[in-house]
């Protein structure tokens, strides 16, 4: 016979509560294995954000290195084990205006900002920006609510030099704009090729499980925008922020050109599945970034006037070129489907998550695919014997 009504009711609230127990391990434990499908309904499903207030403690089991692997620290700065990404008291936050940074000077000299290129120690920057900063870097006006909740995600590998000139200008350049920011440094460990569009991709997956943010802001290390009419935040569009470096004599090298800095709101990231992961070595990524905003997204590229999206390249501490990525050309010409590669075929170890003062650092390690296993994946055919296949001719960039 079948159980009594009063005996079922028991049993099926404690099944629902023991499924919402196993729900929650699982979104906290397994946010570093690749998704099999992303997309805006299911994105808090990955996250552990609450999108007010979220505070995130850094108990999670990380994966062991070896005995001979070291992870990047960073000495001479604070760190936390936790971070509080927790805006001010509601009651009181409602209150404030909405914060307005004025573009109402046409004087251009007036908006230009000062580089300096003067390396200091993490605990100089530290003690500079430590009373507005809270741990991982991150930074809300305390009289006025911005509009948006902004991530600058940072790829990188052994760029010590760079990192400290980079926070030591962004800092001040974001605050002066009034933005709720945190920045992101992912850094790639392991011996693999580097892969700046993994990283960013790592960066966005881990970002979204400390704090809701709505604007993703993808940025070299070695670039540092010199005018704050170049305001860092999403629009409509994806925005191209660095269109005139000065090693371009301040000129954007051709019209489709979407690297260095790039701004792009979370609908729009989600919906072109992020950057590609088949890019491994220098190169390629950007052009195939553009493609999708263009052939998935249908969109096209928005761009301040070059005399406003300015940026000095730090092209000195040991900046070498990376080894190009002989594949590159053949990638982007193959017109694969983007849906098969990104946000839902990311692979990746996460090793550690640490909370700085000056920033958020992600340590993880990528797995990486040989062409044989990009070519059964994607469906892309290369020659037997791959060879550079001419195409534009730019600086390189270092890992």
């Amino acid at each position: 016979m079948f159980p009594s009504r009063n005996t079922m009711i028991p049993i099926v609230c404690l099944f629902i509560f023991l499924q919402t127990i196993n729900y929650i391990y699982n979104v906290k434990t397994k946010g570093n294995q690749p998704l099999e499908e992303f997309s805006s309904s299911n994105l808090y499903k990955h996250s552990s954000t609450d999108k007010n207030n979220s505070t995130y403690n850094n108990t999670r089991k990380f994966p062991p290195l070896s005995s001979d692997s070291k992870l990047s620290v960073f000495f001479g700065t604070s760190f936390s084990a936790s971070a509080n990404f927790t805006k001010p008291d509601p009651s009181i936050y409602k209150s404030y205006p909405n914060c307005s940074f004025s573009l109402s000077n046409n004087d251009s000299a007036s908006y230009r900002v000062s580089i300096n290129k003067n390396i200091q120690s993490f605990n100089t920057i530290e003690h500079r920006y430590e009373k507005d900063l809270y741990p991982g870097g991150h930074f809300f006006p305390k009289t006025c609510r911005p509009k948006q909740r902004l991530a600058v995600i940072i790829c990188y590998r052994n760029r010590e030099s760079h990192l400290k000139l980079f926070l030591n200008h962004i800092h001040a350049f974001l605050q002066q704009q009034q933005l709720d920011y945190t920045i992101f440094v992912v850094n790639q460990h392991g011996q693999e090729q580097f892969n700046r569009a993994a990283l960013f991709d790592v960066g966005f997956l881990e970002a979204i499980k400390l704090y809701s943010f709505d604007c993703f802001i993808f940025h070299d290390v070695d670039l540092l925008p010199e005018d704050l009419r170049n305001v860092y935040k999403c629009g409509k569009q994806p925005k191209h922020m660095s269109v005139a470096v000065d090693t371009f004599k301040y000129k954007l090298p051709y019209p489709t050109l979407f690297g260095g800095v790039t701004a792009i709101s979370l609908t729009d990231f989600i919906n072109a599945n992020g950057y590609a992961t088949i890019y491994w070595g220098w190169g390629g990524e950007d052009d195939d970034m553009y493609q999708r905003v263009n052939r998935t997204l249908r969109k096209s590229i928005a761009r301040y006037p070059t005399v406003i999206a300015r940026y000095q390249m730090i092209c000195s501490h040991n900046h070498v070129s990376a080894e190009a990525n002989p594949s590159r050309d053949i990638i982007l010409r193959s017109n694969y489907d983007h849906k098969k590669d990104g946000l839902n075929s990311i692979k990746y170890v996460l090793h550690k998550l640490t909370f700085y003062r000056l920033f958020t650092l992600i340590n993880v390690t990528l797995t990486e695919e040989s062409l044989n296993e990009i070519s059964k994946r994607m469906n892309i055919k290369f020659p037997k014997k791959t060879t550079t296949m001419k195409m534009r001719v730019l600086p390189r960039k270092s890992a």
